[in-house]
Order: C-alpha cells, then structure tokens, then sequence
C-alpha cells in the first residue's frame, strides 16, 4: 500500500509489514515513512490550510456528508480490514464502522454551526456605543496520532471536526494498524477533501511523529494513546495546542440495591471487549459484602461462556490481543497479584495473541493489575464494606477518564457523580459506555480536553473579537 504525501500516492524503499495478531500471516506492507517525509508533509498542509479557509461552512459540510456516503458504500470492506489488523471481532469492527459513520455525519452538521456570539460591550463602563461578537476561526495544521485499538472512529474523532472547522490534518496511526488509515484518506480524496489538506503519514512514532509534534508550523496535537506517550508528546510540543486521551483503569461500584439482571452482561462485555483493550475497558469492580459471592459466581461463570478464538468467525466473542508480547505482559500482572495474595478464578491461559478472559479476586492494591492499566482481558473483584471506602478504592488511581456505578439509590449515584474523580460518571451502566457526541475525556493522567465532534471543534479553533465603535 501507498501512504498519502503533499497529494501523491507513494512509496518508500522501507516497509512496515501488517499482520492479523490471529495467526500472524501478513495482510500487507506500508511504507516505512521517513524524517523528510514528516516535513514534506507539513509543508503541504500550509498550503492546504489555506484552501480549507477558503471552503464555506455548507461545502466543508458537503465534502464530510459525501465522505459518509462513501464509507457507508465501503463499509464491510473497512470491517474486514478493521478485524483483521486490529484482531477484534468481526462485530465489533462492524460497530467501529457505525460509530465513525456516526462522527462522520456529526462533524459535518457542526459545519454548519460553527458560530460565535455577540459581546455586549456596554456592560462595561467605557463600552457605551460599541458593539460586537466573537469569530471562531480554524488554528491551522493539526496532527492527528491514533491508537491500535480503534483506527478508524478515534481517528474519525480528530480528523472530521478539524475539517470541518476549516484545518489541515496531518494522520499519523499506529504502525501496528495503518491500513485502516490509508484507505480513510483514499475515502476522502474521492469526496473531494482538497489534496494537500488531508495526509496520512506512515512510520515510526520516534522519527515521524517526534518531527510533526515538535515543529512549530503544527498548531495543534491530538493524540489518544497510553499514559507515558502522552507525557513525552506534552514535553515535546513545544508553544501548542493539545488534547491528550489517555489510558484508564476503569472501575464499577456494585452497591447492594443493584440490579444485577440489569448488571449482567455488560459488567462482563465491558471487561472483555475487543480482548480489553478499550481505554474505558471495565477493569476493577467493587462489590458490596453482601452481594460478593453471588455476583462472582455468575461472573465467573458468564466468563467462561465467552468464546475466545478468530475474530473472523461470527460467533466468536473475544478475539487475540493485538500482539503475542502483550498476552505474556498481562501474564506476568496476573502472575505478580497470585504472588501477592489474589486468587485466580478462571482463565489467564495464553496462546499467542490469545487469552482467556480472566478473574482475579481480592487482588492487593500495590500489583500492577490494581494500579496500571491492564489494556487485556482481566477484571479484578474485590470487596468493600461502606459507600465511602467504595468512593475512596475507586478513586485510588492516578487515572480517571470513566467510572460506573450500579445503585437504585438517588443518594449514592449522586454522591457518586459528584465525589469520583472521573471525566464521566456513568449509572447503571458500566464506564465502557460511550456516545460519540457526548463530551469524553478524562481528569488526572487519562487526559486533557474532550472528544465529541461539538467538543473538539471548540478545542480546534481560535475566539476572535471584532469591535465596532459606532459613536
């Protein structure tokens, strides 16, 4: 395959090889891009601000609408792609699809709503006879950096509102998963997104994506990835704009009012969905003593009726990781809590990229598995006695992008929603959940800003004040 640069289709002597964590066989090469080719890149995408600017706000809206109407035609074809080099079913690329279709048509409505607001400058005392608004304006160049995990709607998340506010966007995925990338800018090409205005840059994250974040004509860096790399990407920007969706360990309380009919399964899918490498992927849940045993006796059991297995296979319900090094990491987690005093009630097996989903129970608070995030499929379950030492466990963690809570208690959930330091409270459902319009991020390390084509619209374009004086 070919990688998107200053409007060509090219090569690159150095490849990336993709290949489906399944079995390891090789589904394609991309090119290996280069120092120069990250520049090149950059030096496009001015001139492709400048014809973006020129767009109005109804053929921006037009170009992102046919955009959708494109994808809606390709979309089977993005799902097999999806599943294949990411390793999540079949089903869940077809979700994937959806969604970006989903923030596809968003973003191209916000297009059309991108407006500022009048400021009553006679509200001040040496206002009188003057009045005005404010503009919102595109920054510029931004640099969109994916994740593995969802390549095609995270990607989706950065790329549309930019363009639709009227930016260049430079895509640089995850070289693990950059197939889904390149076929989005063949997508929209055809719907007429001006040539240097959109690339997709394939290569190593330490030459290409060091140079597109550190150079100073980028306005902007959204980059969804784990903790750590979005530290070193803050260091490195330099005087610019970022929005930093970052990793989680996210965690449920089961009160004892809970409706665990309610709960099951998605206390389950939430754990295990696309093999947990979700950022909001359900990993610690607290469970009220008087619920404890019965509610791990049926997790255990759901757990185990899970089919692990090719993510191709329709009725397959967890698919590989997204390398074999990543199963033998989260391995080694679990390993490390047995050592400590947890207990494994099922699963934990490895074959390859596989594993099979896994409960550890009372696992300590100073493992890794309590601590990091897991980004596998492992949950663990522990115990608590009082509401507060609910609140207090879950907010023992230096993330906080989303939390859930189960409880027929308006106290509680509201006590919840205001005590948990979390981007998102959900209730009565598990902190996976996610809309694509709604505003998502995290506090402390899982994040700074907030996704959703409104959201990041405002993140990706600058207030300007225009003042008449009419005296």
């Amino acid at each position: 395959m070919k990688m998107l640069l200053a409007g060509e289709w090219v090569d690159r002597d150095q490849v990336i090889e993709v290949k489906n964590p399944y079995d390891d066989s090789l589904l394609n090469t991309v090119p290996k891009g280069t120092r120069e080719d990250a520049l090149t890149a950059i030096e496009a995408a001015q001139e492709g601000f400048m014809e973006m600017k020129k767009l109005t706000a109804y053929e921006r809206f037009s170009i992102l609408s046919k955009a959708a109407q494109i994808m809606e035609k390709r979309r089977e074809e993005l799902s097999q792609t999806l599943s294949k080099e990411v390793g999540k079913t079949i089903n869940e690329a077809r979700g994937e699809v959806a969604r970006a279709l989903q923030t596809l048509t968003l973003s191209a409505e916000e297009a059309k709503k991108l407006t500022g607001k009048e400021v009553r400058f006679d509200g001040a005392p040496t206002g009188g006879g003057k009045v005005g608004l404010y503009l919102r304006v595109p920054l510029g160049t931004i640099v969109a950096i994916t994740p593995f995990n969802f390549p095609l709607n995270l990607a989706m998340h950065k790329i549309a509102p930019a363009l639709a506010a009227g930016n260049s966007v430079i895509l640089k995925p995850a070289s693990v998963t950059p197939i889904t990338g390149i076929l989005l800018g063949e997508i929209l090409m055809e719907a007429g997104v001006p040539s240097m205005a959109f690339q997709v840059v394939t290569g190593p994250g330490g030459e290409v994506g060091d140079t597109l974040v550190e150079d100073e004509r980028v306005k902007m860096v959204t980059f969804t990835g784990s903790r750590e790399v979005g530290k070193a990407i803050m260091k490195k920007k330099g005087y610019k704009r970022a929005t930093m969706e970052l990793g989680s360990n996210s965690a449920i309380i089961i009160c004892e009012d809970a409706q665990l009919d309610k709960a099951f399964p998605r206390v389950v899918l939430g754990a295990y969905a696309l093999a947990g490498q979700v950022c909001i992927s359900v990993q610690r849940i607290f469970v009220h003593e008087s619920l404890f045993d019965t509610f791990v006796e049926r997790y255990v059991e759901e757990a185990k009726g899970l089919k692990v297995g090719n993510q191709l296979m329709e009725d397959t319900k967890v698919g590989p990781m997204i390398e074999e090094k990543e199963t033998k990491r989260v391995k080694e987690w679990i390993d490390e809590a047995i050592n400590a005093g947890a207990q494994l009630l099922c699963g934990g097996e490895i074959q390859g990229a596989l594993m099979s989903p896994a409960v550890v129970t009372r696992c300590p608070r100073n493992v890794r598995l309590f601590a990091k995030e897991a980004f596998g499929p492992v949950v663990l379950i522990n115990t608590y006695s009082t509401f507060d030492e609910a609140i207090e466990l879950t907010n023992d963690s230096v993330y906080g992008l989303q939390a859930g809570i189960y409880t027929q208690n308006l106290y509680k959930a509201w006590h919840a929603a205001r005590e948990v330091e979390a981007g998102g409270i959900i209730i009565n459902d598990v902190p996976t959940f996610r809309v694509d319009l709604m505003p998502y991020g995290g506090m402390k390390e899982s994040g700074i800003g907030r996704e959703g084509p409104s959201y990041t619209i405002e993140e990706m374009t600058e207030i300007k004040l225009v003042c008449f004086d009419l005296n």
